[in-house]
């Protein structure tokens, strides 16, 4: 078995016994990213030098006996975070040039702990976008069918576990943009609770929506991933001052007597057979393991797409104005003066997909519409937000798929934004709501395409979504596996 086979846990066992080391497991990982990354296009950075000689100290630091859970072990980021003196482009050309003076806080508990930064993840520009094929880096291709998306936007995220050219990786979740891309690609991926994890410098999107979180092979190396990143940091205002659980000392509780909520709203006619037939399953999986089975309702599920559309392109105008060609990035000045300089410099910088989320904001923000659009958007976001506190006063958590269809074709959607939104049907309502979510692969397609499962948890319950997830995993063989290249 190769060393890209292995999971964290595992490689932490024989670093620890010296039967490897970091420098030898981070140069198994650059000759994988090498030998596929122009086939999967994942990689929009490879930072070799610098994870060579994070490596050697990490090994360094082992040797010494001071090795912290993630000391040694290869991690890639996606493009969104800031990483000190490394190019963070976030999928955009706007970006192209900007090198950043600092680390997102993220960043800097990974390296606290020893971790190798190997590279920088392709995504949406800006995150925004369902299948990563808006990305001006080109799109990148699902290592299960290279002719299919790998979901969006931290596609890239997602891509890289399944290819074998990461042990993990850091994403963010907008609107499903972890656990989408995890259910297409066959690992798991989490979106924590809003204020769980510090969001500085972490490139805006929609501030009120935006969360890090953890991609990884299987569930343990999720939750160690997520322990890494978690907790108060004082540089960002929406973080959460509450302790972190050590979320490895329940992992594997199981889910006997736990009541599984089963959303009615998410199980529609236009759900896919393939996807229905491997929820399904999973239920009973579960009803096996001793967890009730429940219907519950969650009313407002209709209007969630509307609503998020409004929030979070009315929050990306704002965030987006920044980028005018004066302070950083590229800028295109072709003396036709300062207002010019900025149209140019927009123009050229942003991709059709960021102009039109721009474009939608800023109209639900003008004059005469703020209150028709983005002020009754965050009246249902309530409504949302009520309706799972209400369900989760008769359940634990909540059993939904992930997407409503397996991976779907290169292209074959990019024409059609309604129906692209569409995508992330059953994955947005949880950031309006800002609760805690987890996608594990559950199956195949008849396409041999991976489908994940969707488990929702209450606030910063993400202890318990990650013990049912381990729970459901370990029953069945679907998680952990690496696409052949």
């Amino acid at each position: 078995m190769q060393l890209n086979d292995l999971t964290i846990s595992q490689l932490r066992e024989k670093l620890a016994s010296g039967e490897t080391t970091s420098v030898e497991l981070t140069k198994a990982f650059l000759a994988r990213i090498a030998a596929t990354n122009d086939k999967v296009n994942s990689f929009i950075t490879v930072c070799e030098a610098e994870a060579l000689a994070a490596a050697a100290e990490a090994d360094q630091r082992i040797a010494a006996g001071n090795a912290a859970p993630m000391t040694g072990i290869p991690l890639a980021v996606k493009d969104i975070f800031n990483t000190l003196d490394v190019r963070t482009t976030c999928g955009s050309k706007i970006l192209d040039n900007y090198v950043s003076p600092y680390d997102a806080t993220a960043i800097a508990k990974l390296r606290e702990q020893g971790a190798v930064i190997i590279g920088k993840l392709n995504m949406d520009e800006f995150a925004m976008g369902s299948s990563n094929e808006n990305s001006a880096a080109g799109p990148v291709k699902n290592p299960w069918d290279l002719e299919r998306v790998p979901g969006g936007s931290s596609g890239g995220s997602a891509a890289a576990i399944a290819a074998g050219q990461a042990l993990a990786t850091l994403g963010t979740d907008t609107g499903g943009s972890i656990r989408q891309p995890a259910s297409h690609c066959g690992v798991v991926g989490l979106k924590p609770t809003y204020g769980r994890v510090s969001r500085y410098g972490v490139i805006a999107y929609a501030s009120s929506l935006d969360q890090v979180g953890p991609l990884a092979r299987n569930v343990e190396d999720c939750a160690t991933l997520l322990g890494a990143v978690a907790g108060y940091d004082p540089m960002d205002s929406t973080s959460v001052d509450t302790p972190v659980p050590d979320y490895l000392a329940t992992l594997k509780d199981g889910v006997k007597g736990k009541k599984i909520g089963l959303p009615k709203e998410y199980f529609i006619d236009g759900l896919d057979a393939d996807v229905k037939k491997a929820v399904d399953a999973a239920i009973a999986t579960y009803k096996g393991l001793g967890a009730e089975i429940v219907e519950v309702s969650l009313p407002h599920t209709d209007y969630a797409v509307a609503c998020y559309y409004l929030i979070a392109t009315a929050e990306a105008s704002s965030n987006l104005a920044r980028y005018d060609g004066v302070r950083y990035g590229v800028r295109k000045d072709e003396g036709e003066g300062l207002i010019g300089m900025y149209s140019q410099t927009r123009a050229a910088g942003f991709g059709d997909e960021v102009k039109r989320r721009i474009m939608l904001g800023t109209y639900a923000l003008s004059s005469g519409y703020y209150d028709a659009y983005y002020l009754k958007a965050q009246k249902v976001r309530t409504l949302i937000r009520q309706d799972f506190l209400d369900a989760f006063e008769k359940v634990d958590l909540l059993l939904t798929p992930v997407a409503p269809t397996p991976a779907f074709k290169i292209g074959e959607k990019t024409d059609d934004p309604l129906q692209m939104y569409l995508s992330d049907i059953f994955t947005i309502p949880l950031n309006l709501a800002g609760l805690c979510g987890i996608s594990l692969p559950c199956g195949n397609s008849s396409e041999g395409l991976p489908i994940g499962l969707q488990l929702l948890g209450k606030p910063f319950a993400e202890a318990e979504i990650l013990q049912a997830a381990w729970a459901f995993e370990n029953t069945t063989d679907f998680g952990g596996k690496l696409a052949s290249l």
